[in-house]
Parts: C-alpha cells; structure tokens; sequence
C-alpha cells in the first residue's frame, strides 16, 4: 500500500469539506467552477483525482455530465456509494498522469482539484498539466488546485512550535523558507511563481488566480462556531477578497483558472 492510500484510508477527506471552515474551500470553488459551465450547452466535465466525489458527485447530481477519475481505491469506493445509478456519471480508477483513455479535445472542463497536492516533481506536475490540456477542448477551462507554502511555514513552524525543531528546520526547509516536500510528507507545496512557471510550458492563459479558503484555515476554530449569519457575512468578506493577488500566497489553497487557447 503507497503511503498516498494509507493517508486516504485513515483520514476523514469528506468531513473536511463539510466541516464549516472547510465549506469556505468548497463553495468557492463551485462558485468558480459554475463561472466556467454555466453558459455552455451541455458541458462534457472531467475531474481528476475526484477523491470522494465531493464536486463530481455534485455536479453530476445538478444534470451534469461527469467522468471522475480517482487513484484510490478507497476513495473510489465512497464516492461510488453516493450515486443511485440515475446520475450522468462515469467513475473509474485511473492517474493523472496517465489519462490515455480519453482522446484529445474530449472535456470543456478538466479539473485538478487534488493532483498536484501530490505530485513531488516538476516533470510529474508538468505531465498531469500536459494531459489536462490534451483531453481539453480548445476554449475549455483547466480547473487546478494547489497547495500554498507559507501557511505551511506559518502555522506549522510558529504556530504549533515546531520552529524549535533544529533537525526538522535544516531538513526540510531551504534558505527562503519553501518547504521540501517529498512523498512521505504527503503534500506538495508551492508557490505562486511556482504555479506561473509551470503554466508558461502550455497554451493556456490564466482567468483567474483563487485563494479558495484565504484566511479560513487560520481561524476555524473561530468559523466553526459562527453562527449562519455570522459565517454568511464571512463568505461575503472571503468572496471580496478571494481574487485579491496580494492575498493568495497566505491562503492554504488556491485554484488556478486556465482556459487553452484556441
């Protein structure tokens, strides 16, 4: 077993995103997911590395015709328990690194929304992003999620006192502070020029740069005890302020909006 489906097999994905805090990542990215579908006619979706179905399931349930490809088994299993069968939705394993089962310009809307989290490599990333391009129709949307450096820095070095750990600082951090991530870590984490280097090799053009959860991450003991009134204003500032490039390196995610060229 990879260490990959050993994290997935014993951590609670689904109940990230329900979490309130974890509702923040959710809704902003529908929110930017249906900027990009809403005014096509019958949109053919891709998700790779759909997890546990949380937007794949979703999208397919409001009549959207979806192909969701996940790499664990595990997470394969929950998000096929979700479906009654009437859903317009394809659900396989499969890598994104590999998506040869779909020929070239077959999707307006490929989606990235956890991938790169694990994918160590420059070439490995730049693999994934070359078959999203490929299976997208020129004019389409590339969806691609992102985990941030620093909120890493900050809340793992300072916040929970890890700064005191010498042999820890030494071995994973550089001299500027970007963390070294390797598989056993379980999460990549970058940087917004880290992001743009790797757009340059493509046809594509960035729409939009996301923060989708901003400062949520930081404070969700605070969000989780709002009240709905209270977390409806929270969504109003977070909406505000999520496109705000000042911003963006200090969210714990970001989704990047790509649209190939025609």
């Amino acid at each position: 077993m990879s260490l990959l489906d050993e994290y997935y097999n014993s951590s609670d994905e689904e109940n990230r995103l329900l979490s309130q805090h974890g509702q923040v990542e959710y809704l902003t990215t529908m929110k930017y997911i249906h900027e990009c579908i809403d005014r096509m006619t019958s949109p053919a979706i891709l998700e790779v590395g759909a997890g546990t179905g949380r937007y794949s399931v979703a999208l397919a349930k409001e009549g959207y015709s979806v192909t969701a490809v996940e790499l664990v088994p595990h997470n394969l299993e929950i998000l096929r328990s979700k479906l009654d069968g009437t859903e317009p939705i394809k659900a396989l394993q499969g890598n994104a690194l590999d998506l040869s089962a779909f020929n070239d310009d077959s999707f307006d809307l490929t989606m990235l929304l956890g991938p790169m989290y694990h994918l160590y490599t420059v070439e490995d990333k730049m693999q994934a992003l070359a078959e999203a391009v490929r299976v997208t129709k020129p004019g389409g949307y590339i969806l691609v999620a992102y985990c941030m450096n620093e909120p890493t820095v900050i809340q793992y070095i300072f916040m929970a006192g890890h700064f005191n750990d010498a042999e820890w600082m030494d071995s994973m951090l550089t001299d500027d502070w970007h963390c070294k991530s390797e598989p056993k870590e379980i999460f990549e984490l970058v940087r917004t020029e880290d992001i743009s280097y790797l757009n340059s090799a493509f046809p594509v053009d960035r729409v939009k740069l996301v923060a989708t959860d901003g400062a949520s991450h930081y404070l969700k003991t605070l969000i989780d005890g709002m009240d709905q009134a209270c977390f409806a204003k929270w969504m109003d500032y977070h909406f505000a302020t999520c496109e705000r490039q000042d911003l963006i390196g200090a969210s714990n995610h970001t989704l990047d909006i790509l649209k190939v060229r025609v």
